[in-house]
Formats: C-alpha cells, structure tokens, sequence
C-alpha cells in the first residue's frame, strides 16, 4: 500500500514538479552555473547504495573537499540562490525520480550516506529496516536544531564529531517513533507539514514548522 502510495502521489506531483525544475533550472544556470544537478551516494540499506539527486546548492569543489556533513565549516560554499532553495527544501524535488525507482519513499528515514553507515552500524541497522524518505519524522522534530548545532562547526572534523555523537542518535530515536506508529495516515500528516515550509497551511504545528 505504501509503494502504490509513493508511485501515484509521485506521479501526480510530476505536473507540478517538472514546471518548477525548468524554471529552477534557469534560476540556478543564470545565477550559479553549472551544473544544475547534484548526485549524492546513500544507502537505501546496508548493503545497497543508490545516488540521490538533488539541486545544487554550493559552488563547486574538488570531490575530496566536498565530503561529509554540512556544517559551519561550509556555509561560506553555499550560494544566494542556495540558501533560499534549503530553507523551503526546493532542492530535493528532484528526489521525486528517486521516489518512481524506489530507491527512496516519500515519507522515511533520510537516507544516510555510506561513511556514516559504517561509523554507526548498529544504528542504521535499525533504522535502514524502513525505505529511507524524502522527509520524516526526524526530518520535521529534528532538523532545525540539528542546523543550529552544525552551524557552530568550524571544522569538518568538529562537524563530524557533533553530527555522529549527538545528530544521529536523536535522529535514530525519531525515526524509531516513526517505525513504531506508521500509517499512511501519518505519512500523509507529516507531508502536510512538510508542505508547510513551502506554503502556508492551517495549524498551530504547521505554522511552527513554517516560522
């Protein structure tokens, strides 16, 4: 049910979300270059890995510069067009293919990358027993406090220090919540809220959400 769920509401989204890539794509080509697409690897479990495509939104850098989470260290990278594009998650639309592959599901844990994987295994095998999401639980409680202490990194080695020991773990808890109660009900609420940083929805929590 879940899997005919993604499939349909990713289709019907197709209509709108094709439109808004052509014009972000002139937004982001005029003002940042190329390229427009960023392909970032994840796991979809333990053992399978998938690249997950999103809208740039940093300037360039060589591959071995452009590793781990994104903390203070790399705030200076992130451009004009980038900021605004993270702040109501515009550049995950993309991740819409994802979801038709079924690499990913709409609603889930967010899919971690493979160096975080093999730091906390025991972790991950837990919350890898659900397709991984575009949003979720964790992506909806977590993901602005998780911001403000990356933020404070000023050291790649600092952020990767904070996301392991004190991100992931509050993340793992969440997304456990979310194992524990899932429905398509819940899916549909917390794509509601996630709709909410986009546009404004009724609702005490959603209008949170959006501030």
């Amino acid at each position: 049910m879940k899997r005919l769920f993604d499939i349909v509401l990713a289709l019907a989204l197709c209509v709108l979300v094709l439109p808004a890539l052509g014009v972000l794509y002139v937004v982001v080509i005029t003002k940042d270059g190329r390229p427009f697409m960023f392909r970032s690897r994840r796991n979809s479990t333990m053992d399978k890995e998938f690249d997950l495509i999103k809208i740039r939104t940093m300037r360039t850098v060589p591959a071995h510069e452009n590793i781990g989470i994104t903390g203070g260290h790399k705030k200076n990278r992130i451009t004009p067009v980038g900021h605004w594009l993270r702040a109501r998650r515009l550049d995950e639309l993309p991740q819409v293919w994802n979801v038709l592959k079924g690499e990913i599901s709409f609603v889930g844990p967010r899919p971690p990358e493979p160096r975080y994987v093999k730091a906390c295994p025991e972790v991950y095998r837990v919350v890898l027993e659900d397709r991984p999401g575009i949003t979720g639980l964790a992506s909806i409680i977590f993901h602005k406090h998780e911001e403000r202490m990356l933020a404070k990194c000023k050291t790649q080695a600092q952020a990767e220090a904070v996301y392991i020991r004190r991100c992931i773990p509050r993340k793992a808890r969440l997304d456990r919540i979310y194992h524990d109660n899932k429905s398509i009900r819940l899916d549909i609420y917390i794509l509601y809220l996630t709709a909410a940083k986009i546009v404004p929805l009724p609702g005490r929590r959603a209008a949170r959400i959006r501030g």
